[in-house]
């Protein structure tokens, strides 16, 4: 007890001696500052210039470090729309020469106009996605909106996907949550929804590797809102991806990523869609290998 007693007494010593020589410290200080005010202030005036040069520097280096990562992302986007308009050009280019350079038998000459089809609808794709970038750009609400049937749209793209990809064996199912006789119909722009779900659905295909197995909800959120979300089991999205994957000209890099044509547009489009139409797009993925979830939200039109 007593040599407790005499730590404490010991300790509090040591804390008002602390004490005391912190307030004389300060004391003088203060006391060579009013003594020396020229050279305080100057000093003074020395070390807030000194830290605005400093707060400076770093933001310029930050500026600098996006507009470089900006000018990547920009450089990204024009190569591959490059591609993806030149690789289809060229494609079409041999197959009209061939076919003005030799005797083609009836059989070819009908693959020859399949495949330039094919070309010309990717060329066509390409032109519309940067078209409605720019279009989709803004965050102004759409003009002149009309009734949209979500439930005939989703099937419609289904539907076109199936055949743009050639499936045969249901790898994309559709499934309606929807309240039995209930439409989901909002007030927007067809064109502009469909190329929305168009996007994710393809985008849900091209990322599923060999085995394509994809899976459209439709469903009904509370009394104002519908869903429409897009799943498939492939390579999946880590947690630091799936803050960027919605931006401009953003793609996921990787083996698959590589081989896998776009231009980076497709995603920035879907949130674009779906804040002009006063809704919203995320994704969920449980991490890489693991497939992914997204979701296109929107309200309903109400009576």
């Amino acid at each position: 007890m007593v040599s407790g007693e005499i730590r404490r007494q010991k300790v509090l010593l040591v804390g008002l001696l602390g004490a005391l020589l912190i307030a004389v410290a300060v004391a003088l200080n203060i006391g060579w500052i009013v003594v020396n005010w020229r050279t305080g202030l100057l000093l003074l005036v020395g070390i807030v210039s000194f830290a605005v040069l400093i707060a400076g520097l770093i933001l310029n280096t930050t500026f600098l470090i996006r507009e470089i990562r900006r000018t990547e992302q920009h450089n990204t986007f024009i190569h591959a729309v490059t591609h993806e308009l030149k690789t289809p050009l060229a494609s079409i280019r041999l197959y009209l020469q061939t076919l003005r350079q030799r005797d083609v038998e009836p059989a070819r000459q009908r693959e020859f106009i399949e495949t330039m089809l094919s070309d010309t609808a990717r060329l066509q794709s390409t032109i519309d996605q940067v078209l409605l970038a720019g279009k989709t750009g803004t965050a102004r609400r759409v003009v002149n909106p009309i009734d949209v049937d979500l439930t005939e749209v989703v099937d419609e793209c289904v539907t076109m996907a199936g055949r743009r990809h050639h499936f045969v064996n249901g790898e994309v199912e559709v499934i309606d949550r929807l309240p039995e006789g209930e439409n989901a119909v909002v007030l927007g722009d067809r064109e502009e929804l469909q190329a929305a779900i168009t996007n994710l659905l393809d985008n849900a295909i091209k990322y599923s590797g060999d085995q394509v197995r994809v899976a459209v909800e439709l469903v009904k959120l509370g009394a104002r809102r519908v869903a429409i979300t897009v799943k498939d089991q492939g390579m999946g999205i880590t947690r630091d991806e799936l803050k960027r994957i919605f931006r401009r000209f953003y793609r996921i890099p990787g083996a698959l990523s590589a081989r896998v044509r776009g231009t980076g547009l497709g995603l920035s489009i879907v949130r674009a869609v779906a804040r002009r139409h006063g809704g919203r797009a995320y994704a969920e993925s449980k991490g890489s290998g693991q497939g992914s979830q997204f979701t296109l939200e929107l309200p309903l039109k109400t009576l």
